[in-house]
């Protein structure tokens, strides 16, 4: 490890685009290894074995995104030699141009990379690493929301959507996916240069909960696909409100006056879906909101969504969702309960620009 007191140390590359909740996230649960575990159960803290610094391409102090302010504690220049360079999300756009964006913090990435640092990113942060060209030819993840923009724009790089956690270029890419993903990989870093012990006490000390079931059950199936074509645009609507129809496909195609043939095609081209695909992740969609929001039997909800075959909606449930719709009902369906349990029990918010007295 890299200093006197053999300490694991870990750079946190900040930008203004960081969201300081991670930032700071991180930098906390990596500098309480070793260090709280002892403090909370025998009342004596113990030595923190990670040396986490937050970093940044000039040092000067920013406020990120969320209006919080970062104080960097030494630039890309100055910063000692580290272990391990983690990168914490970014809130740009899935669509944003970044190339040119990075190009101090990209260079320093490869150069870190090539003295036999570890790169973690979590979340959105992935994108710098796949700006920085170390993602080409290796499996990665980011954020669902982000996926299919960053697979379009590094298409060098094998993304997976639905895995919450990549192990890469020989183990020393590490790549988070969703929001709170950071802790996964936070863990996963105290595990591999700690060990499992440590990572465990720290799991407990913070209560993280691995996302073993990966980004599946949280994505969002149906996200919003930009359609310049006015007549699909019409048939989405349509099926929108529609999509429990006995043939929605033919529908659509009906009113849109065009040949089936010919519709799918332009729907196809317009939307990256076909039809049918597009009417199964609208169906999807919506028995997921009734399976977290009703009690109704499994195979009420698949017709309630427009399956007459339970079984059929079952597999393809599964397949596109990671869990069964069981599975997914107890694990969402208690969570929203819970959630509207303490909305209820909200006191009632004063008038906006009220104070309270």
């Amino acid at each position: 490890m890299s200093d006197a007191n053999a300490r694991l140390t870990v750079a946190l590359l900040a930008v203004p685009e960081s969201t300081a909740s991670t930032l700071y996230g991180m930098y906390d649960v990596l500098a309480s290894a070793g260090r709280d575990w002892d403090f909370l159960v025998a009342g004596r803290p113990g030595q923190s074995l990670i040396r986490p610094l937050i970093v940044s391409a000039d040092g000067r102090g920013f406020r990120a995104v969320s209006g919080l302010r970062v104080e960097p504690e030494c630039a890309l220049d100055a910063c000692p030699a580290v272990d391990v360079v983690a990168i914490p999300d970014l809130m740009v756009a899935p669509e944003e141009e970044l190339s040119g964006r990075y190009t101090a913090e990209v260079e320093w990435l490869r150069q870190r990379y090539a003295a036999g640092a570890t790169l973690a990113a979590a979340c959105s942060g992935a994108l710098v690493l796949a700006e920085a060209g170390l993602l080409d030819g290796q499996d990665s993840t980011t954020h669902w929301g982000y996926c299919e923009a960053m697979a379009a724009r590094y298409p060098k790089t094998r993304v997976h959507p639905n895995r919450a956690l990549v192990i890469s270029g020989e183990g020393r890419l590490i790549l988070g996916g969703g929001g709170t993903s950071w802790q996964d990989v936070t863990l996963f870093l105290i595990a591999r240069f700690l060990g499992t012990e440590e990572a465990m006490r720290v799991a407990r000390l913070h209560l993280v909960n691995w996302h073993d079931v990966g980004q599946q059950p949280y994505a969002a199936l149906t996200r919003g696909r930009q359609v310049e074509d006015a007549l699909i645009a019409k048939c989405q609507e349509w099926i929108a409100l529609h999509y429990d129809e006995d043939t929605p496909v033919a529908a659509m195609a009906r009113l849109s006056g065009l040949p089936e043939r010919s519709f799918k095609r332009r729907f196809a081209r317009a939307t990256g879906m076909s039809p049918i695909a597009y009417v199964h992740t609208l169906r999807l969609e919506e028995s997921k909101h009734v399976l977290e929001t009703t009690e109704l039997p499994i195979d009420a909800v698949a017709n309630e969504v427009g399956y007459e075959d339970a079984s059929f909606f079952g597999r393809l449930f599964r397949r596109q969702v990671g869990l069964t719709p069981a599975q997914y009902r107890k694990r969402f369906g208690a969570l929203r309960r819970v959630l509207e349990q303490g909305e209820r029990r909200a006191p009632a918010a004063p008038p906006r620009g009220r104070l309270a007295s």
